[in-house]
């Protein structure tokens, strides 16, 4: 075991990591006093459970994951849905659209609002935040409104820093300076005098990391769509349904994990 799983783990996140709850749901229920910790009500978000504590919410006990337990979903995102649970301008999320069971379900990493494609969606708290932070390959098409040009191709070969990277983000972000890694793949799809249209591949999630990058030359990407996302692929999968992993694609989450596990450890 961990260090700090011996040491503790706290509450919030402990309820959030073994149950349906998020994080800011399961800090809700503790403030309303209806998460007990070794039979006793608490209203502490930080409290620490350790490995051998009993903790309740609503009268439930919340039991410990077992360590690689999880569900995988990938779903096509349309466009106009925010990845979120709640939007303070009533637009529509992808809780609005996904069913019901799903509910509890976290996103991999974002696709901006108007950004559709593949969306992985998981049960587990941990995979979420490992496949989140972790390089694998992310493949979009795209379509931006200029012709490539020799200074877009450098910076997809070699990599792009930016002091200020704020055109092309959200107004409300507060991302002002960004890094952009080398691209792993760019490849034409087709081209005109006004457009082109591209597959690239990336291997960070970064707050609307390729609008950033072509805002940066001028150019506006008009689609957005992701295809893959590692070794998952949105293939032919109707615009907002979703399917489970395939067996295959369990075997292969499950060895990225134990792989990545060891790399933390070490």
């Amino acid at each position: 075991m961990k260090k700090t799983e011996e040491q503790g783990i706290r509450l919030n996140k402990y309820i959030a990591h073994n149950s349906k709850y998020s994080r800011r749901e399961a800090d809700r229920l503790i403030e309303e006093g209806k998460v007990t910790l070794n039979r006793l009500p608490v209203t502490e978000h930080g409290l620490l459970v350790r490995p051998d504590d009993k903790v309740t919410v609503k009268g439930r006990p919340i039991h410990p994951r077992k360590r690689g337990e999880v569900t995988m979903v990938v779903y096509n995102k349309p466009r106009g849905v925010l990845v979120t649970k709640r939007d303070d301008r009533g637009r529509a999320t992808i809780y609005h659209k996904l069913p019901g069971k799903f509910r509890h379900f976290i996103p991999v990493g974002r696709l901006d609002y108007a950004s559709e494609g593949l969306l992985l969606l998981t049960d587990n708290p941990e995979v979420a935040e490992t496949l989140m932070r972790s390089s694998l390959p992310r493949s979009y098409n795209i379509k931006i409104d200029k012709a490539l040009n020799e200074e877009m191709l450098t910076a997809m070969r070699e990599g792009l820093v930016l002091e200020d990277a704020r055109e092309g983000g959200h107004a409300a972000s507060d991302i002002t300076r960004m890094e952009f890694a080398p691209f792993l793949e760019a490849v034409v799809r087709g081209e005109g005098s006004r457009y082109t249209k591209l597959r690239v591949t990336i291997t960070e999630g970064k707050n609307r990391e390729l609008r950033r990058f072509f805002a940066h030359f001028g150019a506006k990407v008009l689609d957005l769509k992701r295809v893959a996302f590692g070794w998952v692929e949105l293939n032919n999968l109707p615009e907002n349904k979703t399917r489970y992993f395939s067996r295959q694609e369990y075997e292969t989450l499950h060895k990225f994990l134990k792989e990545a596990r060891k790399n933390d450890d070490n």
